[in-house]
């Protein structure tokens, strides 16, 4: 590591206690090498998670491009998805 900043952290007991036990075990040669794995891991969930997000912006944004739906509200939709249920059943039952 070329550039190291040292900074002071503060854990729960159980989580110093899983640091720890990770160096013990010899699964990790250090505390930091543990912290910098779980900073790796939490910047991928970021990532991952940002990505969703945008995703479903993007979904929401050419749902409401898309134009109105077919179904003018709530009872003409509960009254659709009726029908495909009785008809999804009268299938199974032949």
């Amino acid at each position: 590591m070329a550039h190291v900043e040292k900074l002071s952290i503060a854990l729960t007991p159980e989580m110093a206690a899983a640091v720890r036990q990770c160096v013990e075990s010899g699964e990790y040669a250090s505390s930091s090498e543990v912290i910098r794995e779980a900073l790796r891991d939490w910047k991928l969930k970021r990532s991952l998670q940002q990505n969703e997000l945008a995703e479903l912006r993007n979904l929401w944004q050419a749902g409401l491009a898309s134009g109105p739906g077919r179904y003018g509200d709530m009872n003409a939709i509960k009254a659709e998805a009726r029908k495909r249920l009785l008809s999804q059943e009268s299938e199974q039952q032949h």
